[in-house]
């Protein structure tokens, strides 16, 4: 194997930079011959199709440049508000634009054909979540017949849901023009091959899925943490100095911790409303408790965002205005960004760590969460079974996020646990994160991808040649670039 060759709608800007994707994908990428294609995240008058180059530390990194319409109808419009929604099982906020599905398919078409020049015949091609999906068949109609992966980072919807999208045959069968399809969790690949097999008319033959005329496979793998590198961010300075802060602010109070995107799909208003019914059940807890919530905006152009940031202050202000007295509030609400760093300490003060989505795809908070804790005197997590991560953390307190009673219940039984059971679990819960890490996920997803490339496609579908220009990829090689600043590591 020569390559590997990532996409993903945008590419990070420095190491260490935030982001679940990007940052799971720099780990991946590292120590390997790779190069990284996307979106360089600026906005160009009009679109140009120039790329341009830079390094990340050894890493090649090619980037395009997106217009205004682009970024509307493709990036906000069908990604953001049509897909995300519906694969979230928010059909009530999913937007249907016909300028919407044109420019994602567009900008799908506008990613290939920036691509494909750079690709050499002995690639291998892994192509990232619900921004791309039409792209591997794109790069098959230019010609390209490198081993081509596709995985998906959120959850896959419900057939019946899944059917509500218009032209939702044709999204399902681009995913046909791939090799390999990877999900989060089995649950989301039998929501696949339900939709395959039930609304394609697909069947299965020998391990693989066949319908709309190809075959690929499609299997789970669940997403893992640089858990090297966590621990080097949990120990460095600026861990080490939120962590004295966060213990000194809740030196006689159990710290709860949440972090989350300001995003429907986390669940926010349901968390308060269970911590509002945690202090209305146990009111002597009121003053032994700081719930500390972290949400910083996430696509705050966006109505839907905008209502839901408006609903969340309101409720975080009326628990405080019932129970706080002027000596204490009993929940602190942060709206802005942190460092993955800063939020290492904050994990590790916490007593319990609340990651309790509404559908999640995996979520990697509660594996950090984990990650960041002392083993002596671990804190306790409390994740909700609709997050992709309950499949394998079951020794977590697994809640239903919908019922405020059984999340009241949890947060009673997390602070009351004692040292004995808080460590049997954390010691379950970390074997797990270690055992099944990012380097785990990429290379079960890379031996997966090589072995299922031979049988892809029936001979006559194939594409008859590669896509080889070796005088267009190694100018990248050739594009000086300031290393980017890493974060620094001291032990503990």
């Amino acid at each position: 194997m020569g390559r590997l060759v990532v996409v993903s709608n945008r590419v990070a800007r420095a190491e260490g930079a935030p982001g679940g994707l990007s940052v799971a994908l720099a780990a991946a990428l590292r120590g390997h011959p790779a190069l990284w294609f996307g979106w360089s995240g600026e906005r160009a008058e009009s679109f140009d199709g120039r790329i341009g180059a830079r390094r990340l530390g050894e890493l090649e990194i090619a980037t395009i440049d997106l217009d205004a319409a682009d970024l509307e109808e493709y990036y906000n419009g069908y990604a953001n508000g049509t897909l995300w929604p519906l694969f979230h099982s928010r059909t009530d906020l999913t937007a249907y634009d016909r300028s919407f599905s044109e420019g994602y398919a567009r900008v799908n078409r506008r990613f290939a054909e920036a691509l494909a020049p750079l690709l050499r015949a002995d690639d291998l091609v892994w192509i990232h979540d619900f921004h791309l999906i039409p792209l591997g068949r794109e790069l098959r109609r230019l010609g390209c017949a490198q081993p081509i992966g596709f995985f998906l980072h959120i959850p896959w919807p419900a057939p019946q849901l899944f059917t509500t999208l218009p032209h939702h045959r044709d999204l399902a069968a681009a995913l046909f023009a791939y090799d390999l399809v990877g999900m989060q969790t089995e649950e989301n690949v039998a929501a696949f091959e339900a939709y395959a097999l039930g609304e394609a008319g697909g069947f299965r033959d020998a391990g693989r899925l066949r319908a709309f005329g190809r075959s690929l496979r499609v299997q789970a793998f669940p997403i893992g943490l640089d858990v090297d590198g966590f621990a080097a961010l949990a120990a460095s300075p600026a861990a080490i100095h939120c962590y004295d802060r966060m213990a000194a602010h809740g030196a006689f109070r159990s710290l709860i911790v949440g972090v989350d995107r300001l995003d429907y799909s986390k669940g926010l208003p349901e968390r308060l409303a269970g911590f509002e019914q945690f202090l209305t059940t146990w009111p002597d807890m009121v003053r032994k408790v700081l719930y500390l919530q972290i949400a910083p905006t996430s696509r705050g152009e966006v109505e839907a965002y905008q209502s839901l940031g408006a609903q969340v202050l309101a409720q975080a202000g009326r628990i405080n205005a019932a129970w706080a007295e002027m000596d204490h509030a009993p929940l602190l609400y942060v709206n802005r960004n942190y460092s993955r760093a800063e939020l290492a300490g904050v994990y590790r003060a916490a007593t319990v760590g609340l990651v309790t989505p509404l559908r999640d795809g995996m979520n990697l908070v509660a594996k950090e969460f984990v990650a960041a804790q002392a083993p002596s005197d671990p804190g306790v997590l409390i994740l909700s079974r609709f997050a992709g991560a309950a499949s394998q953390m079951k020794d977590a307190l697994i809640v239903n996020p919908h019922a405020r009673e059984e999340c009241a219940e949890a947060l009673a039984e997390a602070l009351a646990m004692s040292k004995a059971e808080r460590v049997r679990r954390w010691e379950a819960l970390m074997a797990g994160v270690t055992c099944d890490d990012v380097c785990a996920w990429r290379d079960n997803f890379i031996a997966s991808l090589v072995e299922a490339h031979g049988g892809a496609m029936p001979d006559a579908e194939r594409p008859r040649r590669a896509i080889v220009n070796p005088a267009v990829a190694p100018v990248l090689l050739r594009q000086p670039a300031p290393e980017a600043r890493g974060a620094t590591a001291t032990p503990r």
